[in-house]
């Protein structure tokens, strides 16, 4: 079989894998985040609590990310392109199954499925993104991600089309998205078997030459920075799932607004965090990653005591301004983690895109229980004061650190 004819220098960006990945990533995330976008839809063709809905996050969070690590530890040890497309295949199934589903268990069951997918696919299109990269890590992983995040913003607009108008069987109409992704899977599938045959593009660790207790001290130093970058994400995720998922139900019943009307808000919060996103990592590049990610949750921190008291008009905004921030330090936590752990691209990746983002999935859980419990604006009030947690990103080694410790 021959393999795309394209560039394989590894000092050399392939922008025509980065453009393919990024495009797959879009397909993809566009099926998941169809799915909180929905959930207006779902509550009331279901008769759901917000209980109900934050489980049905819950479970699409937690599959998509848990499996994640575990995923990027086997692929760093045997890199499998075939992965791309199984992980496309796996969504489609699983959207199949919420356009079909009888029950709540059932739709349950589906969005197990799509998590599935999604878990498959992330690590092995992180490392796509990490070998086409050229050396330009955050510009590359930015690119990669602003896939995913111009994917989530298609969420609103999807749902407006398709879920209002038809309910919950429009989610059938979805599939066509993967079945559109699965050609690009083979052809960058192609490209990433070729330099695996070619020997290219293989992360090796650094060899360090530090003494044994040094050695050990700084294994310690890299254990704490990881524990610490995956709480800060976790938190982030947190912040932005309580926004995304709530502050729509918190203008449909405070402000009057419609769910259509609704999802309007929602679409300028995700067309914000694909700008964040393709910013972000070129500027970690260029000022330091971690700058980036201590900017990305202070930053937010003074948005989000606004946003539950302003009116709809200074709601777009500060929204746009909210998202932006957030999604800054997208890319720039996944290479500073790449960085701490060099040679295990996907087991950081993992981490950092799978697992920490999707522990903030349990926020969804604890957030839909406070909304039952304490309504709306309790949820709105505690999640405008996580990003204080930001504080302790000045724990975190600096850039030029970081790189003398794995050295």
């Amino acid at each position: 079989m021959q393999h795309p004819q394209v560039k394989t220098q590894e000092n050399v960006t392939v922008y025509k894998i980065l453009v393919a990945i990024s495009l797959i990533h879009l397909l993809n995330d566009s099926l998941q985040a169809v799915i909180p976008a929905a959930f207006p839809v779902l509550q009331q063709s279901m008769s759901l609590t917000y209980a109900q809905i934050g489980l049905l996050s819950f479970t699409l969070s937690m599959t998509s990310s848990v499996l994640q690590p575990v995923v990027g530890l086997y692929t760093d040890k045997r890199p499998t392109p075939r992965l791309l497309a199984l992980g496309m295949m796996m969504s489609m199934i699983g959207m199949i199954g919420i356009a079909l589903a009888p029950s709540y268990l059932l739709v349950i069951f589906a969005i197990f499925f799509v998590g599935l997918g999604s878990a498959v696919f992330h690590p092995e299109g992180s490392r796509v993104a990490y070998m086409a990269s050229g050396g330009r890590r955050g510009f590359a992983q930015s690119i990669y991600q602003v896939g995913g995040n111009a994917g989530s913003a298609m969420a609103p607009l999807l749902t407006a089309l398709l879920f209002v108008p038809f309910g919950q069987f429009g989610a059938i109409w979805c599939t066509g998205l993967a079945l559109l992704a699965i050609p690009v899977c083979l052809y960058v599938a192609r490209w990433y078997q070729g330099q695996l045959d070619a020997g290219l593009f293989r992360a090796k660790p650094k060899k360090t030459v530090a003494s044994g207790t040094a050695e050990a001290a700084n294994r310690r130093k890299i254990g704490f920075a990881i524990v610490l970058l995956v709480f800060l994400v976790f938190a982030r995720s947190w912040t932005s799932s309580g926004f995304h998922n709530y502050y729509q139900f918190y203008l449909i019943h405070d402000y009057g607004i419609s769910i259509t009307n609704a999802q309007a808000y929602v679409f300028t919060l995700a067309v914000a965090i694909v700008v964040g996103t393709l910013v972000g990592g070129p500027l970690g590049d260029r000022v330091g990653r971690r700058n980036v990610l201590l900017v990305s949750l202070l930053g937010a921190l003074p948005v989000t005591l606004l946003l539950p008291h302003v009116s709809l008009f200074w709601a777009y905004p500060l929204l746009f301004l909210l998202g932006v921030v957030l999604a800054s330090s997208s890319a720039a936590t996944v290479v500073y983690a790449q960085e701490l752990l060099p040679g295990k691209v996907g087991v950081a990746s993992g981490l950092i895109v799978g697992l920490a983002f999707g522990l903030g999935g349990i926020g969804s859980v604890v957030l839909g229980n406070l909304a039952d419990w304490y309504g709306l604006k309790f949820v709105m009030w505690f999640c405008s004061l996580l990003p204080l947690l930001g504080f302790l990103a000045f724990l975190l080694p600096s850039d030029r650190k970081l790189r003398e410790m794995v050295e």
